[in-house]
């Protein structure tokens, strides 16, 4: 039942998102995780999501490592009148970061 109501739910919430599309750019997002075991037994994790809106789009990742460090990542791009500029900071285990800018021309 619960899977059933979830679909008509999507399924409107398409047709919903399609018809505002035609007006105005729909508002979206993601969300993805996964992990896995390396050659010596130890365990990774990775969890991500983002979403975009009026041009933007942000996102974030969080990365454990086998030994536990945390690094995250968060990023933004946006795009106007042919431009892009993106812009994201890493942070690594122990405080550490690193922020990245770039733009690029969209033909």
């Amino acid at each position: 039942m619960k899977r059933n109501s979830m679909r008509i739910v999507g399924t409107f919430a398409l047709a919903a998102s399609s018809l505002v599309a035609s007006y105005a750019l729909a508002e979206a997002g993601w969300a993805r995780s996964g992990g896995g075991t390396g050659p010596y037994g130890r365990t990774w994790s990775s969890s991500g999501s983002g979403h975009c809106a009026g041009g933007t789009c942000s996102s974030q990742q969080v990365f454990t490592g086998p030994r536990g460090g945390v690094r995250t990542r968060n990023g933004t791009t946006s795009c106007g009148g042919g431009i892009c500029n993106r812009s994201s900071t890493v942070t690594y285990p122990g405080g550490r970061t690193r922020t990245r800018n770039s733009t690029w021309t969209r033909y």
